[in-house]
């Protein structure tokens, strides 16, 4: 790590006193509601915005930041539903938990902390949501860094379908609440061990932050994030993407169970600007987390060669 003290901000409004997060949050009201994110690091130098994906939260991504936060100014929203971000009001599947939807959402965020441009770094589905940005407001792409996600028509990825059918049936929100109450279980094949090469060393604190807010509606804004998007907006956007001209690199754990390193090279087809792929050998969904030297090393390489 650098040695830097990451700063405390202010809160805009106050955060639920019910989520515990490891990074301190911000929270600012945009149209579909209000969203958490962490602003850390020097906050004259360009932005990073950092996009986590399901059952995670911004705090995925605190070894990155923290050891970035000297280059960049690192904004990283918690997606709704998840971290200290709440749900939109209301049921079914809202159009803001779309990918279109929640593309919209990074744009508004952008446009209201004034950053005119960004560098994108996303995971998981937050990649399919990166993805989606990228293509619809292109404007705000400085550089687009894509670790493992959703691709094309693997949305969702074949191993995650049977999630996503208990959500629909209502069975998946209250299951992943009681892993909060049972960190053996949270740790387990049934959960964060399909994403971390190493869950037994996952600590408690991380675990209630990423698993404690779907407590208090027992997962049910959870169930409405999976059910609302779909992978017809992936695909939608691929000739826009195919027409993005900014820097792009992709980053690929080849132990991932869910995106296997195919799908890097589908991404390097489809979008002219990846100038790289590299493949972390051994690594899993969640890498950028448990091997954060790795892809801070790629990062600070890449914004260096794109200043």
């Amino acid at each position: 790590m650098t040695g830097m003290t990451p700063t405390t901000p202010t809160p805009t409004t106050s955060t639920p006193d019910a989520v515990t997060t490891l990074l301190p949050r911000r929270s600012i009201r945009l149209s579909g509601g209000d969203v958490a994110y962490v602003d850390q690091g020097d906050g004259g130098a360009p932005a990073a915005l950092f996009v986590h994906g399901v059952l995670v939260n911004a705090d995925l991504w605190r070894n990155v930041i923290w050891d970035v936060a000297d280059a960049r100014r690192c904004i990283a929203p918690d997606l709704p539903a998840h971290g200290a971000t709440p749900a939109p009001d209301g049921d079914g599947a809202p159009a803001g938990l779309s990918l279109n939807g929640l593309a919209a959402m990074l744009d508004e965020l952008c446009e209201q902390l004034r950053l005119e441009q960004v560098d994108v770094v996303a995971n998981d589905t937050g990649g399919a949501v990166a993805q989606v940005f990228a293509a619809r407001f292109p404007h705000r792409i400085r550089t687009l860094t894509l670790t493992n996600c959703d691709v094309h028509d693997n949305f969702p990825p074949e191993q995650f379908k049977p999630f996503v059918a208990l959500a629909e049936a209502g069975e998946l929100g209250p299951m992943v609440a009681a892993m909060a109450g049972d960190l053996a279980v949270a740790r387990s094949e049934i959960g964060f061990a399909q994403g971390y090469a190493q869950p037994d060393r996952l600590g408690d604190d991380l675990l209630a932050s990423y698993l404690g807010p779907f407590v208090p509606d027992q997962g049910r804004g959870l169930e409405r994030f999976l059910t609302a998007s779909s992978s017809a907006e992936l695909i939608a956007v691929e000739p826009l993407l195919a027409e993005l001209d900014a820097p792009a690199q992709v980053a690929w754990g080849t132990a991932d169970v869910f995106f296997e390193p195919s799908w890097a090279d589908r991404l390097r087809e489809m979008i002219p600007g990846v100038e790289r792929v590299t493949l972390v050998p051994d690594a899993m969904l969640f890498w950028p987390d448990e091997r954060a030297a790795d892809l801070v090393a790629l990062l600070r390489d890449f914004w260096e060669a794109h200043a």
